[in-house]
């Protein structure tokens, strides 16, 4: 190597050496409280809350919501014993804290005061909102805070809790952290129709920007174990919680906005009245806006290929041309009833569109939509709905005649 090419070398390195170099303004793992759940229900202070509040230990405040940090404690280089052997793993996978107020930043300040180590949210999964909350304010003014946080992340998961939001952010299982569970759940959309397209913070703000009424996926609980059932409805105008879709409606409703990931469409043979299972495909739906002046209707055209998968009937010949014809006449018919229910509480229940049609109103008839933009969910609950469903069992999975 010549004296030239030593030189280079040298200045190279020098370089890389400055550039690979780590973040001076950086905080070591050990020295802060990872977050990865936040739980927002109505208040209700904690014994400890309680406690301390006897002794003065307050500030000026209003009781409007209590917030719930799921913390994952640091790892430790200290050992304990546990069972006769060593381990540096925390004795809980996660810790949940509280605390109530009307300010959610002023409550994450107040942690300050109560952990040595200062709460980041970069690795924030789930924030849980509670229907509760929900109900009595706005999600812009729950979210406000957090929307305009840059250390939080845009991509973490919004649903809202059947009850308390505590009780989704708490388990039982020995290991398990709930905020990594629901966000677990999530990836199942593909073997369910009844789990929405994850809703993220930074989608679920362009949403409530739109004006849209929309869904959250709702999650239920009952001993300390969780499960994603139905959906929470919001109204556009609001931005507040007014009711909810069942399992069956949200069913209903993959159907009409081709949403059909996975799932099983159960029907009950005609002779015997026993159980047949019909699992999706291949589905793809339309709707189709149709305009005469200022009158509006649309009409959904579904179509749907899939595969005979359970049947508790057995048939002579399950795979006869009569016999096929019959289920498949079945399984459309259950499908409408779905259709026609998720319609119906859309409609004629909550008065809401979050079903997509306005979109379709809004890219095909421009000047149309800002005629009607303004009170689109009055207007939607009271056009005419048509549908047609056509479904197709293209084989019995690895059954034989």
């Amino acid at each position: 190597m010549n004296k030239y090419s030593r030189y280079v070398s040298v200045v190279t390195a020098s370089i890389l050496m400055l550039l690979t170099t780590g973040c001076w303004s950086s905080n070591e793992i050990e020295d802060v409280s990872v977050y990865v759940g936040l739980g927002l229900d109505a208040a209700n202070e904690s014994r400890f809350e309680r406690e301390i509040n006897k002794q003065g230990a307050t500030y000026p405040k209003r009781k409007v919501l209590t917030a719930t940090v799921q913390i994952v404690p640091p790892i430790t280089g200290k050992s304990e014993k546990q069972g006769g052997s060593s381990s540096s793993l925390p004795s809980k996978a996660y810790l949940n804290e509280q605390l109530t107020g009307d300010s959610l930043i002023q409550i994450f300040r107040q942690f300050s005061l109560r952990r040595d180590r200062p709460l980041i949210g970069h690795h924030l999964k789930v924030i849980v909102v509670s229907s509760e909350l929900a109900k009595r304010y706005s999600l812009e003014q729950i979210l406000d805070f957090i929307l305009r946080d840059n250390d939080i992340r845009p991509s973490c998961l919004v649903v809202v809790s059947h009850r308390s939001a505590l009780e989704a952010l708490s388990s039982t299982e020995p290991g398990e952290i709930p905020a990594f569970y629901l966000m677990g759940l999530v990836d199942n959309r593909y073997r369910s129709n009844k789990i929405l397209p994850p809703m993220s913070l930074i989608k679920l703000d362009s949403t409530m920007q739109s004006g849209e009424s929309f869904l959250l996926q709702n999650v239920v609980t009952a001993e300390s174990e969780h499960k994603f059932s139905g959906a929470a409805i919001f109204k556009g105008n609001t931005k507040k919680f007014i009711g909810e879709l069942s399992q069956y409606d949200l069913e209903g409703l993959s159907w009409i906005m081709e949403d059909v990931k996975g799932g099983a469409l159960k029907t009950y043979a005609h002779k015997t009245g026993h159980t047949v299972i019909y699992e999706p495909k291949n589905s793809h739906s339309t709707i189709i806006p149709k305009v005469q002046g200022d009158e509006i209707s649309f009409h959904i055209k579904i179509r749907s290929e899939g595969r005979l998968i359970e049947d508790w009937s057995f048939p002579e010949k399950p795979s006869s041309g009569k016999y096929i014809k019959e289920m498949q006449q079945a399984f459309e018919e259950e499908a409408r009833k779905q259709i026609q229910q998720v319609l119906d509480k859309m409609q004629h229940v909550y008065h809401v569109d979050v079903g997509g049609f306005g979109d379709q109103i809004r890219i095909k008839y421009p000047k149309l939509w800002k005629k009607v933009e303004k009170d689109w969910d009055e207007t939607f609950s009271h056009i005419p709905i048509t549908y047609e469903v056509d479904m197709k069992i293209t084989d019995f999975g690895s059954s034989t005649d």
